[in-house]
């Protein structure tokens, strides 16, 4: 009778550690889904707004089905999503790793497009939105990366759909640049550095002269013309500034219109995929 009990709780051990060395198994294996699954799961959480779970679906793609049916319509939508998930870095990187793999794809122009978008963003902050914080007086490196993409993508591709956008971004980089430099120029005012003030003056003349601070700096280089006893630049300078704006008396500072992003879309699956 003892012999039978021990081997009943030995036979009961057996399958209690049978069961839980099986669960910890199937816990810590994760189960891998035909690939469309995933691409179906991908669309679904994008149109839900779940780009962090869409990020996800598609980077399993990625990893498990790298020359699968999906692969390359999983890249760039990648670039999309991670966008939309506010990882700009991720995107940039993305859509640069699209382009090198797949530099004949339909949808190249769109990364070389959202290449550009990506490089500058910080002015889709909420709280510089909100608060009408002037981003034209700080680091900049990253809108003149973006408008000088922008500009490529543009050059590269100029029936594109997206054209219109870049250009339109491009206008408020482009200001958005200037007055980052004349932001500078007005500081070395301050400070009576002249020569440094119409430095920086004339690089927006020269380098920006369709931006909306071509005026600003015209003023500044009649200023610093006065300042510097330069008096023949001085007088071509004013007749540049009667004859280009007749009706301006003093500079006016006006706000950039808001950029909206409701444009974008995620690329479209091609034929080709």
């Amino acid at each position: 009778m003892k012999t039978l009990l021990k081997n009943l709780k030995f036979f009961a051990f057996i399958c209690i550690s049978s069961a839980v060395l099986v669960g910890c198994k199937s816990d810590g294996e994760e189960i891998e889904q035909p690939e469309k699954i995933y691409y179906d799961q991908a669309q679904l959480r994008m149109s839900s707004k779940n780009y962090f779970g869409a990020i996800e679906s598609l980077e399993a793609i990625e990893t498990m089905y790298p020359f699968g049916k999906y692969a390359e319509q999983a890249q760039i939508e990648l670039v999309y999503a991670y966008f939309m998930n506010s990882e700009t870095e991720a995107a940039h990187a993305a859509a640069e790793k699209f382009i090198r793999l797949n530099p004949r794809h339909p949808n190249i122009d769109y990364a070389y497009f959202m290449k550009g978008l990506s490089s500058y963003t910080r002015d889709r902050d909420m709280l510089i939105r909100l608060t009408n914080t002037d981003i034209s007086n700080r680091d900049i490196s990253g809108a003149k990366e973006s408008f000088s993409e922008l500009n490529e993508f543009v050059t590269r591709f100029p029936d594109s759909q997206y054209v219109p956008y870049a250009k339109q971004r491009n206008i408020y980089l482009r200001n958005m640049i200037a007055k980052n430099e004349l932001a500078a120029a007005d500081y070395y005012l301050k400070i009576s550095a002249y020569v440094a003030a119409l430095r920086r003056a004339n690089y927006v003349v020269e380098n920006i002269p369709n931006s909306s601070e071509n005026f600003r700096a015209l003023k500044i280089l009649e200023k610093c013309y006065e300042q510097l006893g330069y008096l023949d630049l001085l007088s071509d300078i004013r007749k540049i500034i009667k004859i280009n704006y007749p009706d301006r008396v003093s500079e006016e500072f006006k706000k950039e219109p808001s950029w909206s992003w409701n444009f974008l879309q995620r690329p479209m699956k091609s034929d080709n995929d």
